[in-house]
């Protein structure tokens, strides 16, 4: 246990710089767009109500007020999501090829360690999963700072105040990054788990295999895919309905299957086929 425990913090070790920049473009981008969205909204409503000749309130009844989705909505808010959920997709693949095509070809060294290859499997997936979730919880704490901070720039005449919960529900990208409902958790990073752990196993496809493994890789990522979507095509395909819970039961079903044998797969090809 304590050599798996060493190997998630060595992995995540490698990753910090890149991580933590990722937590600075974060934090800079999105307080930076609170600051100069909001001074560019407050512009605009003040340029229209002098050109209209509209009071407060009658800019707010033709053209609304202001909430904090203006800011959510924008390239300054979402574009540091997205590149962070980028960089982590890619760091996949990086985590791996990175030990074979690095320096001094690191796998070797990794491979011939005293250690179960389970644990090694398991703590390149242990490693991306914690830094997700780090991800998330830096958004979680700093997005009620930039509600606030929204909220004081903003004059209360021209303000529609909103919750924690109604922004995250509101924004398409917050409500599936922060589920509001254990649920809705359970879908969200479950799928997530199920996805890196199936390309996981590409990846030992194509290290065990080469060039027939891409191959190899690319049909099981099919398969899997039709797989977990079986009950969608049954619904469309013959007539048939799942209610909620059904479906949501089915889901989870699959996935759990899904990511176990796509572990237990990775985990022996890693074990039999990947040679030092």
């Amino acid at each position: 246990m304590m050599r798996y425990i060493k190997l998630v913090n060595f992995e995540i070790n490698r990753f910090s710089k890149i991580y933590l920049s990722l937590l600075l473009i974060t934090l800079v981008s999105q307080f930076a767009g609170v600051i100069i969205v909001t001074k560019s909204l407050l512009k605009d409503a003040r340029d229209i109500m002098k050109e209209e000749r509209l009071s407060e309130a009658a800019y707010i009844t033709s053209y609304g007020s202001l909430d904090f989705n203006h800011i959510a909505n924008t390239l300054w808010f979402v574009g540091p999501i997205a590149l962070s959920a980028v960089a982590l997709i890619f760091y996949i693949f990086l985590i791996w090829y990175r030990d074979w095509f690095g320096k001094n070809t690191f796998i070797y060294r990794l491979l011939m360690l005293p250690t179960s290859r389970l644990s090694i499997y398991l703590s390149k997936a242990t490693a991306i999963f914690l830094m997700v979730l780090g991800l998330i919880a830096f958004q979680i704490i700093i997005l009620p700072m930039q509600n606030a901070l929204f909220n004081s720039n903003v004059p209360e005449a021209l303000l529609s105040e909103m919750s924690i919960s109604t922004i995250t529900i509101a924004n398409p990208i917050l409500s599936l990054i922060i589920p509001s409902t254990f649920t809705q958790f359970l879908i969200s990073y479950g799928i997530g788990l199920m996805i890196m752990s199936i390309l996981f196993t590409s990846i030992m496809f194509e290290r065990s295999f080469r060039i027939k493994g891409i191959v190899m890789g690319l049909i099981y990522c099919g398969i899997s895919a039709v797989v977990f979507l079986a009950p969608f095509f049954v619904m469309e395909i013959g007539n048939f309905h799942f209610y909620p819970n059904e479906l949501f039961g089915l889901l989870l079903a699959l996935g759990i299957i899904l990511t176990g044998l796509s572990v237990w797969l990775g985990a022996w090809l890693l074990k039999k086929r990947v040679t030092v």
